[in-house]
């Protein structure tokens, strides 16, 4: 029996290997457009590779995936992030969850993860051919299964083409997991790089769509957890858009009332210091300088002078900042795709497809995607594995 995995990336290593260890007598071959190997599990986290997550502080999966989270839920029962580290630390990585609940290896080097993947897959005799470009599915030859683990990456337009052809359902691929960049000329906000706060709420006016979470100026406007997941659930609306947009943010992540009343404090402790100069707990000196700034001018006067009007001004400057979005920052880092092969197309407990027998999905060319966190890579090792293990219960 002759098993072919299109994509070279997480999804394609961790079905191929999980499926040669179920049935060692299977021949397995991988064929990879480009010339490198398993390079967003390289390059993710910062080098770092946040291989899964914890999910002990996740209530419900539709919090940390936006496309899929009912399938996840299934497919969760029999592959889920609990297995995922087993099975890691199986394959000699041992692995350090951090208090968010990222999961690293203890390393700190994505290159750890790789040497894994390629090493076991060596080990198991994977053929592994790369360089390789799939016209179409009858361009492949006698193979028994077919497995598209292609990911989200653009060039993979032309396979979700042939693909729909075929007679599958597509949801139209547009990127997640993005910063954006600020119209920052008028705001000054282009001096603030590498300012943060760790609890800003970031919202699209006039949307539901509302995140939490840590967020960071940068040279082009907004990036962090905060706007990263912003991103990814309101991923087609800002496509609709075309990245041009208004975004709100309460840099406290407080209610005005609870603002107010923080600010009044802090301005009758210290009547006789500039404004400027009288930080209030939970806001960077800097950060603070810049929102005095922004709502009254320069240092915005004596402490003693904060009332009224003024302070009301201040206080929905903090609660509700309001930019222009003016496209996509220009680091396409995440390298995260929402849409892809519709879960209406696929046997959700399989992941084969409903339409040509013997053609499996894995990865992120499912329209199954979630926030940063290491969910992402869960979601491939979950469907990869669901693949072999369908793929083997066939044999």
């Amino acid at each position: 029996m002759k098993t072919i995995i299109i994509g070279g990336g997480a999804a394609g290593f961790f079905l191929a290997i999980n499926l040669k260890e179920m049935v060692p007598g299977m021949d397995v071959t991988i064929i990879e457009r480009s010339q490198h190997l398993l390079n967003k599990v390289s390059l993710s986290g910062g080098g770092r590779c946040n291989c899964t997550n914890t999910f002990q502080s996740v209530e419900d999966l539709k919090n940390v995936y936006p496309r899929g989270h009912r399938l996840m839920k299934r497919l969760f029962r029999t592959f889920g992030p609990q297995e995922a580290r087993e099975w890691f630390e199986a394959h000699g990585v041992r692995l350090t969850a951090e208090p968010d609940g990222r999961i690293f290896p203890a390393t700190q080097q994505a290159q750890t993860i790789v040497d894994c993947l390629l090493t076991a897959a060596a080990r198991l005799g994977v053929h592994i051919r790369c360089g390789e470009k799939i016209a179409g599915l009858d361009t492949l030859g006698d193979y028994d299964y077919v497995c598209v683990t292609t990911g989200g990456q653009p060039y993979v337009t032309g396979l979700l083409k042939w693909l729909a052809d075929a007679g599958h359902a597509i949801e139209k691929p547009v990127p997640s997991l993005l910063s954006l960049s600020i119209d920052g000329h008028s705001s000054n906000l282009q001096n603030m790089m590498g300012v943060a706060t760790e609890h800003a709420s970031v919202m699209l006016p006039g949307t539901k769509f509302r995140t939490d979470g840590a967020l960071l100026i940068t040279h082009w406007g907004f990036s962090g957890p905060a706007i990263l997941k912003l991103s990814s659930f309101a991923a087609r609306h800002l496509a609709e858009c075309k990245y041009h947009a208004t975004i709100s943010i309460n840099w406290m992540g407080q209610n005005d009332d609870t603002v107010h009343s923080l600010l009044r404090e802090t301005a009758a402790n210290n009547p006789k210091k500039q404004l400027a100069n009288a930080v209030p707990q939970g806001l960077s000196s800097r950060l603070w300088s810049y929102l005095v700034w922004r709502s009254l001018g320069e240092a915005g006067g004596l402490c003693s002078d904060l009332h009224g009007k003024r302070l009301n001004k201040l206080v929905n400057t903090i609660c509700n900042d309001i930019y222009s979005v003016n496209g996509q920052g220009p680091y396409k880092d995440e390298f995260v795709t929402c849409g892809g092969i519709s879960l209406t197309s696929v046997n959700p407990a399989t992941l084969e497809s409903r339409v040509m027998p013997r053609l499996y999905f894995a990865g992120e060319v499912l329209d199954v995607d979630g926030i940063t966190g290491g969910f992402n890579f869960q979601a491939a090792w979950t469907t990869a594995y669901t693949v072999a293990k369908a793929i083997c219960n066939k044999n």
